[in-house]
């Protein structure tokens, strides 16, 4: 009974702080990018680890690099659920690759988009292009960039393949991939499958008896060693298989 009632409690607290902060960051986004792209970025990532901890999701990074990340890198990890959203940018600074339908969503997608994300229609060819195009130049002109090259939310085991495009990426650009595994003790709280909905799961990260979040963090991988994308996305994809032996089988 007491342990639930300063479950209720903390909530209420860091709720609070949250829908402030929140409040903060949408008010700022009317402002021009031009006046705001210094810091909001920095605000957005402070907010994202504000998010997560009013959600009760606790964190555990483990670092298994064996040297220091590079400057810039791009950062890929497995997608089990939409905790993900959240728990990448609280850990990495990183501009994260979303789906074209997030820019639509109410307050956050304000909120992402004044923090520099990016979008793409993912039926879509031509913005699948012009997305791989915008990468490189943020690459190129500093920015780290994530995504999830299973190409969506998957559920808590590995989709059947990874797909090309950020390997090509790395290859083009000379910029090394980051690799991240991520797992959740309570995996049937966390995984996002139908027919739940966002706000189903969200209501499942705050009543979970289990709340913990692990975050792998590799070396970075570098695009040179390969022969071509192909070679390049075999071996990273050969990686995560082992991982999720190791971490959930």
């Amino acid at each position: 009974m007491i342990y639930y009632l300063y479950r209720v409690l903390r909530f209420v607290v860091l709720g609070l702080d949250l829908a402030l902060l929140t409040l903060v960051l949408y008010l700022l986004a009317w402002l021009p990018h031009a006046w705001t792209r210094r810091f909001y970025p920095r605000l957005f990532w402070f907010w994202s680890r504000v998010f997560v901890r009013a959600l009760g999701i606790e964190l555990h990074l483990h670092q298994h690099q064996t040297r220091r990340l590079p400057e810039p890198y791009l950062l890929i990890a497995n997608h089990p659920s939409a905790a993900e959203d959240l728990v990448i940018p609280a850990l990495f600074p990183v501009y994260c690759l979303a789906k074209i339908e997030v820019r639509n969503w109410l307050i956050v997608g304000r909120i992402s988009a004044a923090a520099g994300t990016l979008y793409v229609h993912r039926e879509s060819k031509e913005s699948r292009r012009a997305a791989k195009q915008l990468i490189v130049d943020e690459l190129r002109a500093g920015k780290n960039i994530g995504l999830y090259p299973e190409g969506g939310c998957k559920g808590r085991r590995l989709y059947h393949r990874f797909y090309y495009g950020v390997f090509e990426i790395s290859m083009e650009s000379g910029v090394p991939i980051v690799p991240v595994f991520l797992h959740y003790e309570a995996q049937e709280d966390f995984e996002w499958q139908p027919p739940y909905s966002l706000l189903h799961k969200l209501w499942h990260f705050m009543t979970s008896r289990n709340p913990r979040a692990h975050v792998h963090v590799y070396d970075a991988i570098e695009p040179t060693g390969f022969a071509d994308r192909e070679q390049f996305c075999e071996y990273v994809y050969g990686l995560y298989r082992q991982w999720q032996s190791q971490y959930l089988e």
